[in-house]
């Protein structure tokens, strides 16, 4: 039944049992964590013969004579460059081989742009206002790095197709301080969406009234399926704005941080000919090159996408029953509640969870209480500030089944709680 039909007595009642079900499980002293998308200890030991496959029996000269111990090749060996060529579907030529993490390399990719500009444009540090538009809810990362060089920060509503395109397409066109989107566009964090061909397109086809704006698009979870008969598509925005005439608007990231080992996998950039010239000869003042070894360790171990695909399987067998649990016991217990809403997601890390306004804080702190670990309410919106503080971002991967599901189970608790709570004020 739902909460909203139930009488005040009825909800009164329930709150009573509630309340003293949750003084139980505080007494368990339970210290479990639902905060992040890390990979979970069975994940990281997937990729523990990549340890093996680079050893003193191993030739360490690349097809191009390159001694991959020595410095050089500052945009990455060959080798890595076909690897990440065939997961994001571009040409090896079009992609820059980064460190362990992309984060790293979006955060170079913003910092180059204030300090130098992008491709002969001012220098972002010489303008009175950079402007950045946020599709929320959202990666917390990406707002950081805003937040980090004083970008102005605007939220763009999302629905199950992605980004509210009218109102990007009305803001690119119209303000020249709107310098990039970011964007993750599959399996998004944290709904799990997958943005539409049409979002695609009309994402290439921007007329943006700034000639150094940039589509940040985050691909991290591109090879992220939880099930192998039922994967979203997504289309290939690097094609896209080339049909267009805007190769260059576009930066696409990847990375292996939760292919392989989680802080020492390697990244990528994909991007038109002039952006990767560009960012490579920047590059040249910082790096002198990134770890080919453990490039290399990654173009071994995944020696073409029927390695790789069968390694991400392997990966979705972790994961899928985690999912399902969260998703079966929220719809066992709140399922005819009708006091939140989440979603399903075929991929990716997070299940994005939507309780009644103004109670997302309050359920987040009652967890805390009771040894149960989320990511802070409004933390997927730009400043932490959710207009509604109604959006909680569940991480699945980390704990074990058994222990998520205790995490679950008290996190269900404290919904109930605060929106019949919430429900009583309104009365």
């Amino acid at each position: 039944m739902s909460y909203s039909e139930m009488t005040t007595a009825e909800l009164n009642g329930l709150r009573e049992q509630l309340l003293a079900a949750y003084e139980e499980k505080k007494g368990l002293g339970l210290n479990l964590s639902m905060a992040r998308g890390k990979p979970s200890k069975e994940q990281l030991d997937l990729s523990m013969p990549m340890f093996s496959i680079v050893n003193e029996n191993t030739p360490m000269v690349g097809e191009d004579g390159m001694d991959f111990r020595n410095y050089g090749v500052l945009s990455g060996i060959k080798e890595a460059k076909r690897l990440f060529a065939q997961i994001l579907e571009v040409e090896p030529e079009n992609i820059v081989i980064y460190g362990n993490a992309s984060l790293n390399l979006m955060y170079d990719t913003v910092a180059r742009a204030f300090v130098r500009g992008v491709l002969g444009s001012t220098p972002w540090c010489k303008l009175d206002k950079v402007k950045f538009l946020c599709p929320v809810p959202g990666y917390d990362r990406h707002f950081t790095i805003c937040e980090f060089f004083g970008i102005e920060m605007i939220n763009v509503p999302m629905d199950e197709n992605g980004p509210d395109m009218d109102m990007v397409e009305k803001l690119v066109s119209e303000d020249p301080a709107v310098k990039g989107i970011w964007c993750v566009p599959m399996y998004s964090n944290p709904t799990g969406i997958t943005y539409s061909d049409e979002v695609v397109k009309r994402f290439a086809n921007l007329k943006p009234a700034a000639e150094d704006f940039r589509i940040y698009w985050d691909n991290a979870y591109c090879i992220h399926h939880l099930y192998a008969d039922k994967q979203a598509k997504l289309l290939n925005i690097v094609d896209e704005c080339r049909k267009a005439g805007n190769e260059d608007m576009v930066y696409e990231f990847c990375s292996t941080s939760k292919v392989t080992f989680a802080g020492a996998g390697i990244s990528a950039l994909a991007a038109s000919e002039k952006n990767i010239k560009s960012i490579v000869d920047m590059m040249n003042a910082q790096i002198i090159s990134f770890d080919k070894t453990n490039q290399l360790r990654h173009a071994l171990f995944f020696p073409d996408m029927y390695a790789l695909k069968a390694h991400m399987m392997k990966h979705a067998d972790i994961m899928r029953p985690k999912f399902e649990g969260v998703l079966e016991m929220l719809d066992k217990e709140l399922g005819d509640a009708g006091v939140a809403s989440w979603t399903r997601p075929l991929g990716g890390y997070f299940i994005s969870f939507d309780a009644m306004e103004g109670c997302a804080k309050k359920i987040v702190s009652m967890c805390k209480d009771a040894g149960i670990v989320m990511t802070g309410a409004g933390a997927a919106y730009p400043y932490g500030k959710d207009p509604k503080d109604s959006n909680i971002r569940i991480a699945p991967s980390f704990p074990s089944k058994d222990e998520l599901m205790q995490a679950c189970e008290i996190f269900v608790i404290c919904v109930k709680i605060v929106s019949i709570e919430k429900i009583l004020e309104t009365r």
